[in-house]
């Protein structure tokens, strides 16, 4: 009779002395009275089960480019730290590291070459710190490093990470021999602190990810800490994009109009200023949302809706006698304007809707037009040819080259109320106000002074030769309604 024993992994020594694992299985042998006579040990080699089973848990918990633990390790590493925390009760930390501009390299160079900088950055970041501290890559070019057994006290600890956060960006600052190739690449670091198990990591991920921006909007090549006030401005942020989504479903946008005059009061037309009706706020002003619209390119949408708007109006007053003749000024985000179909996108509105293209006017800011300047030019000699004109609003306030300005197929300058407020009493506005409306008549281009509020303010303008206007002293941004109302006054 035969009956197993037991098995189980051992290692044995092959003759050569080298040591390998082998599965034993051991068997009883009895005799016919039931008394074991002996017993039966197989033997199977299991060396390559087992370089197979090291391997899948090698590409399951390291990064295959860089051999550094990958985000599923570091998750249970740092739940592991935040049990030790709990009972050592001191600290821990997250550096959340991102090489900066590192997409140009991979763009202008090609991924060998990114490659190449990956693992060496890998390298320097293993020579920053400890051996019970870790470092994993989490994805293309961010790393991160979890120091632990930091200092009881949060400041110190916090001192400590820093100091850490230091070297790492002080070895990463350095060139890069890639190849033939020599290269230079900064980093930015974001960190929060950790001290018990009942933080989630998944969160402490996410705070040290928001510090990292943080640094990246502080100029790159530096470190930030977390700061929760960051986190709710970020949760409010997230709101508000989806509050925006919903406006544009819902159709909560609406256009407001201010009126623009010449100096004898007579009307020229408007600007379209846009506004989104909130269920429960009310009336809610685009220095709330139009910076958030920009990040998000939710104002490709919504500037379509203006423009869409905003010709649809024009349509309408070309049906009466009073309206007929007026320019609605529109003001163009950047993003529009450089989109590859926006021109094409203009002349489809301006014939869908068979206005007039001289009564449609794009209002440009001096920012947007340095940005791909040729671009730019094309783009607006194209509107121009069909007739639309083009206002550069702000004038005076931006970086504007007059090399590029005499280029641009303008039609007005627009003087910003900033140089209007306190024209009564700042002799410098009045020199740049002067300077504006000489340069707009050299140039044979029209000027208009946004931001009038008092009678002082327009009659100095005139006194300096500006003769159109746009401001409280004359109207408010008004809806539809009530501007066609008070043009009929």
């Amino acid at each position: 009779m035969i009956r197993e024993v037991g098995q189980g992994e051992i290692w044995d020594k092959r003759k050569n002395g080298e040591v390998y694992p082998k599965w034993l299985t051991v068997t009883a042998v009895k005799g016919d009275d039931g008394i074991i006579t002996h017993y039966v040990g197989s033997h199977l080699d299991i060396t390559e089960r087992k370089l197979t089973q090291e391997k899948i848990q090698h590409l399951a918990f390291y990064d295959h480019l860089t051999n550094l633990p990958n985000r599923m390790l570091l998750t249970d590493r740092l739940k592991k730290a935040l049990a030790t925390c709990t009972r050592s009760k001191r600290k821990g930390a997250l550096l959340y590291i991102d090489l900066d501009n590192f997409k140009n390299l991979n763009d202008t160079l090609g991924h060998d070459i990114g490659d190449q900088l990956l693992k060496q950055a890998a390298l320097r970041l293993q020579s920053c710190i400890r051996e019970s501290d870790t470092v994993a890559r989490l994805g293309g070019d961010e790393f991160m490093v979890m120091l632990c057994d930091l200092n009881v006290q949060t400041l110190e600890a916090a001192a400590q990470a820093e100091v850490t956060g230091e070297k790492i960006l002080a070895m990463l600052d350095q060139h890069y021999q890639l190849g033939t190739y020599s290269h230079h690449c900064s980093a930015s670091i974001g960190i929060t602190l950790f001290e018990d198990h009942q933080q989630n990591t998944e969160e402490l991920l996410k705070q040290a990810d928001i510090a990292m921006y943080q640094a990246k909007n502080a100029g790159r090549n530096t470190l930030c800490f977390f700061d929760p006030k960051t986190q709710i401005n970020i949760a409010a942020r997230v709101l508000m994009e989806e509050e925006l989504r919903t406006a544009l479903e819902l159709q909560q946008f609406q256009l407001h109009y201010q009126l623009q005059i010449d100096n004898l009061g007579k009307p020229l037309g408007a600007e379209a200023l846009i506004r989104r009706h909130h269920p429960e706020r009310g009336m809610v002003s685009p220095l709330d949302f139009i910076s958030l619209a920009e990040e998000t390119g939710l104002i490709l949408p919504i500037g379509n809706w203006v423009l869409d708007t905003a010709c649809a109006q024009l349509k309408t007053w070309e049906q009466t006698a009073r309206t007929c003749d007026l320019i609605l000024a529109v003001n163009v985000s950047a993003k529009q304007f450089h989109q590859t179909e926006f021109v094409k996108h203009i002349k489809a509105m301006l014939m869908r809707y068979a206005i007039k293209p001289g009564r449609l006017k794009l209002e440009l800011t001096e920012g947007m037009l340095l940005e791909n300047i040729e671009d730019t030019i094309a783009n607006m000699n194209a509107l121009r040819k069909v007739g639309v004109k083009f206002s550069l609003d702000d004038f005076g306030t931006g970086y504007s080259s007059l090399q590029y300005l005499k280029r641009l197929p303008l039609n007005q300058l627009k003087i910003d109320q900033s140089f209007v407020r306190d024209i009564i009493t700042d002799s410098n506005d009045r020199a740049i106000v002067r300077t504006i409306i000489a340069m707009a008549k050299s140039m044979r281009l029209d000027v208009i002074a946004e931001g009038v509020e008092l009678e002082e303010q327009q009659q100095l303008l005139v006194k300096k030769g500006c003769t159109n206007f746009q401001g409280y002293l004359f109207a408010k941004p008004l809806p539809i309604a009530q501007f066609e109302a008070l043009l009929g006054k």
